[in-house]
């Protein structure tokens, strides 16, 4: 069987990182299957003693910002024959391991693996408004995979030799998850879901966090937007966009079996309401502004 890398770069969340650290002690697989390599992106505090506690893991060092080249740092060192991606606020499910290398077998060369992302939920702990709405409509790779063609790399498997082929991710000024499966498909390459590969993201606490969020990846597709011709009408268009948008999705609150009661599903639309509104705003006062993407300097995003 292959042996295993798992890559996990890190900025600033340390208790985040040791409940991740965990998480990987405890899969369901022989621990000789597989490394656990860190890269530390300029942490304020390093994480060389959160590390230390966790047999089979090792700290390495990225200066350049972003998570990309955190990554692309940590391929480097690997021994792996398969490379797997998971964020250091996340924690994987026991099977998550073991259910990536028995998916791997199955499809042809060239096929990436992709997972599912649920919310992190503490039991007995009530339901708040921002994680009934990322319940909903937060980490969808499902849809990611099977309608744009990429998965997020907080939950992502591609054998080493097909990596080398699509070649390292992309800068902080980028979606780099995007980015670099838009070039995974245009060399050839087939993006496979597998609900079996399970992570968990834990929620935003508050309505700002979930704004800081959405700002980074409005840049990202601003960035983008900005290197075609005529780019000011079709941003506009998109921001009216998604202004209206709440009403086409307010269906799916409704429809979502991951979301259960009336009074979750009503603090669902709230915040989807907000975000939309927050979202197009954004969006059109930053048309004539250039920003540098900054990569979760508050540690709280």
């Amino acid at each position: 069987m292959s042996l295993l890398s798992v890559i996990i770069p890190h900025l600033n969340q340390a208790a985040e990182l040791e409940a991740c650290l965990s998480s990987l002690d405890a899969q369901h697989l022989d621990h000789a299957l597989y490394e656990i390599i860190v890269i530390d992106n300029g942490s304020t505090v390093p994480p060389s003693a959160i590390v230390a506690r966790h047999p089979g893991a090792r700290l390495l060092y990225e200066s350049r910002p972003g998570p990309g080249p955190a990554r692309n740092a940590g391929i480097q060192d690997a021994k792996g024959e398969v490379l797997a991606f998971i964020d250091a606020d996340c924690r994987a499910h026991a099977d998550w391991l073991r259910s990536a290398l028995q998916a791997l077998p199955s499809p042809p060369n060239g096929t990436i693996l992709g997972g599912d992302v649920r919310i992190w939920h503490d039991d007995g702990s009530r339901v708040t408004a921002i994680e009934a709405y990322e319940v909903v409509f937060a980490y969808r790779f499902k849809l990611y995979i099977e309608q744009h063609g990429f998965s997020g790399t907080g939950n992502l498997v591609v054998r080493r030799s097909d990596f080398a082929k699509i070649g390292p991710f992309a800068d902080i000024n980028v979606a780099e998850d995007v980015d670099w499966g838009q070039r995974a498909c245009r060399a050839g390459f087939k993006f496979r879901y597998v609900p079996e590969m399970i992570v968990f993201h834990p929620p935003r606490r508050t309505l700002h966090e979930l704004c800081v969020k959405w700002d980074r990846q409005i840049q990202h597709a601003l960035n983008k937007a900005r290197e075609k011709p005529g780019w000011q009408i079709r941003w506009i268009a998109r921001a009216l966009a998604v202004l209206a948008s709440p009403t086409l999705d307010f269906m799916k609150v409704f429809s979502s079996n991951r979301i259960h009661g009336a009074t979750a599903r009503i603090k669902a639309i709230l915040v989807l309401v907000a975000i939309r509104t927050h979202r197009a705003r954004k969006m059109l006062s930053l048309m004539g502004e250039s920003q540098t993407i900054v990569w979760n300097r508050d540690t709280s995003v």
